[in-house]
């Protein structure tokens, strides 16, 4: 009975020093990758992606929030590629991210930039409800979620033309994509889309509504993430011209009828 009491002993230490390994590989994978974009993540941040790793998991047993499931690809394909804009965050004070879904780029750029503010707009009330228990559990302040659809959103004068920065990843067609997004930025803020591979046809299809809403594209960066071969489309906007008041239109309208 006692040499039992031992063993079991041993085994719950051995499994304590299993998650604690487990964490330190995961923080170390997450802070190197960072590094090779020029993103400098401290240990006390690297636990908070951590902790939003945890929390993104257990939740998307309840609701659908992500595909990838697999801790190095969260890694790799949520936290890092979201940072990947953080370069041109620079002197920016307001960052909104439309379509934030699960929370990206928006949460993994908040925790970086913890003097920021942030907003995170999305349609669905559910995920709106987990990142307010991302929120609470990572301490984020200054960062609000709002419940809303962007073309609704647009038309209160709190946030229309307000924001330095307004970001979106992989939430529709570019030349679709700048009606939710153009009408938020301020003259002489910035428009970021990121976007995966082949964007020259989208861009080209997107200039006219580019035009329309007051932008103008000021660069397109291509990045390889890191340790792979996985690559994306940064596409910068400014806006030069204020966004004619009828934009966006209704819900749906620019789906089925782009610019």
């Amino acid at each position: 009975m006692v040499l039992n009491k031992i063993k079991s002993i041993c085994i719950i230490k051995k499994k304590g020093a299993i998650i604690v390994m487990e964490k330190a590989k995961f923080l170390e994978n997450l802070i190197n990758k960072a590094k090779q974009i020029n993103v400098v993540i401290t240990e006390e941040k690297a636990n908070r992606f951590y902790e939003y790793n945890n929390l993104l998991l257990e939740w998307n047993e309840k609701i659908n929030l992500t595909a990838i499931t697999d801790e190095r690809e969260i890694i790799l394909k949520h936290f890092i590629d979201s940072l990947t804009i953080n370069r041109y965050i620079g002197n920016a004070e307001t960052v909104m991210d439309i379509g934030t879904g699960a929370g990206f780029p928006g949460i993994p750029l908040k925790i970086v930039n913890e003097n920021k503010s942030f907003i995170l707009v999305d349609a669905l009330n559910k995920r709106i409800n987990f990142l307010e228990e991302v929120k609470n559990n990572l301490k984020l302040n200054d960062l609000d979620l709002i419940h809303s659809r962007s073309e609704d959103l647009a038309k209160d004068l709190n946030y229309r033309e307000n924001m330095d920065i307004v970001t979106s990843r992989a939430v529709a067609n570019l030349r679709v994509l700048v009606e939710y997004m153009l009408p938020f930025v301020k003259l002489n803020g910035l428009c970021i889309c990121m976007k995966g591979p082949n964007v020259k046809e989208e861009i080209a299809e997107a200039e006219n509504a580019i035009n329309i809403l007051g932008g103008k594209i000021e660069k397109v960066d291509k990045i390889i993430l890191p340790e792979s071969e996985i690559e994306r489309n940064i596409i910068v906007i400014k806006k030069i011209n204020k966004t004619p008041s009828k934009y966006p239109r209704k819900a749906g309208t620019a789906t089925k009828q782009p610019l």
